[in-house]
């Protein structure tokens, strides 16, 4: 079985990425041999399409609603005979994987297209492609198109199969507004070493870029009646926070991950700004607060809390609610803290909840209750013992985000990581308002909290006829309430993705549809049940009609009729 070209097409426009890989296959043996297509694409992406042609015959994959599907699915196959196409294979990515079997000298095309929204993180978007032919591939190519209308303000790749040879198989052609990234190397470019026929292509191939901001309300884009609003206010001072960490050391962290949790908040420590207040829980089956009140991070504070840290040690077992309880207690009573401030409590733990209250439901209306709207509560579940989807309900409950930390050599820098993310909120209580007569099928416009690095982006349907499109942002800076407007002339705006023919058509739609299914998905993630119902099934609709594989519909693979007949694939989900 020869893979004799493999094409990776990636077109970005306005950060809305759309890739097609092709993989062209051959049977060189004198008797049927299974061929297979294996992919790894980001988790945030949606599959929108699949084909394989076996000798000029088509068999396309079909979106349907996956309980439906998966009842054809059941009917068809007797259970547990197939796992579904697509799992998760790390902290970022997941595998597409199909195989079918084909006759002597048959040619298999296999070409999977799947779309998304490049989501901006300290201060830049990132394209990821897993490439792993496993062979060496005749016609191997990665063409990566990106259009920017605001202006490419910088742009690299990286890769970690990189060699001086394969560096010369790499051009980048850039002006104002568009990049071309061409990556093609030769056979022999490929190898290992000139004897041997192994693969240097094992690993990521990624592009990272950002673009110029002009515009103080940010910038806004027009396609076919839909807009789409980017906002990322730069150089504003930065709110002071009042930072809670509560820390699971119940038995399950001994070891190797209390040991990465210190060398994290170690690090974290050193990032604090001296006008921050910060204080730790730690807890087991018991909560222990290290001290009765915040502290200011002065370099005293901070030098004692390392001292503290670097004690910690884990046994026991684990009661979540009582310790969040205590830290939203700790908050609750602050005195003396900066007037305009931001206050957040970070949990990082790795089990369930074993000790005092262990029914989740429970935990997750204690700690609404008690939280009230007044602070942004951060979950970080370690590993797989968790129970991810209580921590995801209790942090979207909460006005934050839950994150899992995979168990590698990097926890703690993924926990670093994630810290950076939420260290600099500049923004509160944003608001993005937009003429309610003109524009239906708003996406979210208020937003809690912005930190510097991240991007606001909201998006909708233009309804009337409009020459000017007007913006007002009203925001909470650490300085000053703000009130920012702006006007989009509506024919210019459309004027701009005119002329590039290699923009996919209406890309805006299909950016607002991605959008709208994700943030119906996660709305529903903390909604009532009755609710929970009605914003799936508008997910849904959406997932349908712009045939998107979301945790809500499946794509039904068919193969030829000698073969087993249908195999789904369905979106795994962090939460599983």
């Amino acid at each position: 079985i020869e893979i004799y070209s493999l094409h990776v097409d990636c077109k970005v426009a306005s950060r809305f990425a759309h890739t097609v890989i092709t993989s062209k296959i051959v049977n060189r043996a004198n008797e049927s041999r299974e061929a297979t297509f294996e992919v790894e694409l980001p988790k945030t992406a949606f599959i929108t399409n699949f084909s394989m042609s076996i000798d000029g015959k088509v068999y396309p994959g079909i979106i349907k609603e996956k309980a439906s599907a998966q009842k054809e699915y059941d009917t068809a196959v007797s259970r547990g005979q197939s796992a579904g196409l697509v799992k998760i294979t790390g902290r970022k990515l997941e595998q597409f994987h199909v195989s079918v079997s084909i006759a002597a000298a048959s040619k298999v095309i296999f070409e999977l297209t799947y779309e998304e929204l490049l989501e901006r993180q300290l201060g830049k978007f990132e394209l990821l492609i897993k490439v792993r032919p496993k062979q060496l591939v005749k016609h191997f190519q990665i063409d990566v198109h990106i259009f920017e209308p605001q202006g490419i303000r910088f742009l690299e790749t990286d890769s970690t199969f990189m060699t001086n040879e394969l560096t010369k198989a790499l051009t980048k052609v850039q002006n104002e507004t568009k990049a071309h990234i061409l990556f093609k190397p030769t056979v022999d470019q490929q190898k290992i070493n000139p004897e041997l026929d192994e693969t240097l292509l094992n690993g990521d191939f990624v592009v990272r870029y950002d673009v110029k901001r002009g515009a103080t309300a940010g910038d806004i884009q027009i396609v076919n009646g839909y807009f789409v609003h980017y906002f990322a206010p730069r150089e504003m001072p930065v709110f002071p926070k009042n930072v809670i960490f509560v820390i699971d050391r119940s038995g399950s962290m001994a070891g190797r991950k209390i040991e990465q949790t210190r060398d994290a908040l170690l690090k974290i420590l050193q990032d604090l700004r001296p006008e921050d207040h910060f204080s730790f829980i730690t807890f087991n089956s018991k909560v222990a607060e290290w001290k009765s009140s915040l502290l200011q991070a002065s370099t005293e504070n901070v030098a004692s809390a390392a001292g503290f840290v670097q004690t910690l040690s884990a046994s026991g077992g684990t009661d979540i609610n009582r310790a969040l309880l205590a830290a939203v207690g700790v908050l609750d009573k602050a005195e003396r803290l900066p007037g305009r401030s931001v206050s957040m409590i970070i949990l990082l733990t790795d089990g369930q909840p074993t000790s005092g209250e262990s029914n989740v439901e429970v935990i997750q209306e204690n700690i609404q209750e008690a939280v009230n709207g007044k602070y942004a509560l951060f979950c970080l579940g370690f590993g797989f013992d968790v129970s991810y989807k209580f921590l995801e309900k209790m942090a979207l409950s909460n006005g934050g985000i839950a994150r899992r930390i995979y168990e590698n050599a990097d926890a703690a820098l993924q926990l670093q990581g994630f810290y950076q993310e939420v260290a600099t909120p500049i923004l509160m209580k944003i608001e993005m308002q937009y003429p309610e007569n003109a524009i239906e099928g708003l996406t979210k416009n208020n937003f809690k909290l912005f930190f510097e690095g991240s991007e606001i982006v909201v998006s909708g349907k233009i309804i009337n006829e409009l020459d000017l499109l007007p913006v007002e942002i009203k925001a909470q800076s650490h300085a000053s309430d703000l009130t920012l407007k702006e006007e989009a002339n509506v024919k210019e705006k459309e004027q701009v993705f005119q002329n590039q023919i290699y923009i996919f058509g209406n890309f805006i739609e299909r950016l607002w549809a991605y959008l709208t299914i994700q943030q119906l998905l996660e709305k529903s993630i903390s909604a009532q049940e009755e609710d929970q119902k009605t914003l799936e099934a508008q997910a849904l609709e959406l997932s349908l009609r712009y045939s998107f594989v979301t945790p809500l519909t499946s794509m039904v693979v068919t193969k030829p009729a000698d073969q087993q007949q249908t195999e789904l694939a369905n979106k795994p989900t962090e939460a599983g």
